[in-house]
């Protein structure tokens, strides 16, 4: 097999590979990189069309993954919507994503109501990117059970919009935010939380 084969071989394998991706802006990165090695791949061998189908997806891709990182920090791209812990539609998100949910949160449990427990929906648009569940555990500290976002989602930085730029806890007299112990893959040190233990804490100002 020469180099020029191997080539082709790669793209058409990164290609597919790129398809089976959950998360969206990965998706697009990667595809767009097959694109660009079979446009080469395509070019070396004279295949022309193939040269533009792959230039044009290229194009396309490049397009919405601008789009993509213009969204990562409009704050109008995403809202977090207060509902009852018993709400339908929460428990049926909860239901969908548990293996997930419990991938990364061992030790939650959705059927465990207690007080001072609050549940929000974080939105995109009519698309719901994930799940937070808070406890208030008095003066001025939240407890955070659940902050689950769905893998579709987790390229676009949504924990970022919830904890830092919402305005969620500020309105709720919140202070300081614990996160919930045992998370698995924490991100909240990308986001300013400090180490505390097997958590991680943010204190707002």
């Amino acid at each position: 097999m020469s180099w020029v084969d191997a080539l082709g071989w790669f793209g058409s394998a990164l290609l597919v590979f790129s398809l089976l991706q959950a998360r969206i802006l990965r998706l697009r990165v990667l595809n767009t990189v097959a694109c660009l090695i079979l446009v080469g791949f395509n070019a070396l061998v004279g295949v022309w069309p193939m040269v533009a189908m792959n230039v044009v997806l290229a194009a396309i891709n490049l397009w919405f993954i601008a789009r993509m990182l213009r969204e990562r920090g409009d704050d109008r791209a995403f809202s977090v919507v207060p509902v009852r812990e018993d709400d339908g539609y929460l428990q049926h998100v909860l239901e969908v994503w548990r293996d997930d949910v419990s991938r990364f949160f061992p030790t939650f449990t959705a059927d465990a109501p207690g007080s001072g427990r609050s549940t929000y929906l974080v939105q995109h648009g009519d698309e719901t990117a994930g799940v937070i569940v808070l406890r208030d555990d008095g003066a001025g500290t939240a407890q955070v059970e659940l902050d689950y976002v769905t893998p579709r989602f987790r390229d676009f930085s949504p924990g970022e919009f919830v904890f830092r730029r919402s305005g969620l806890f500020r309105e709720r007299g919140i202070t300081r935010v614990l996160t919930a112990p045992g998370m698995v893959a924490p991100y909240y040190d990308r986001l300013g939380f400090a180490r505390d233990g097997d958590r991680y804490r943010l204190d707002i100002g």
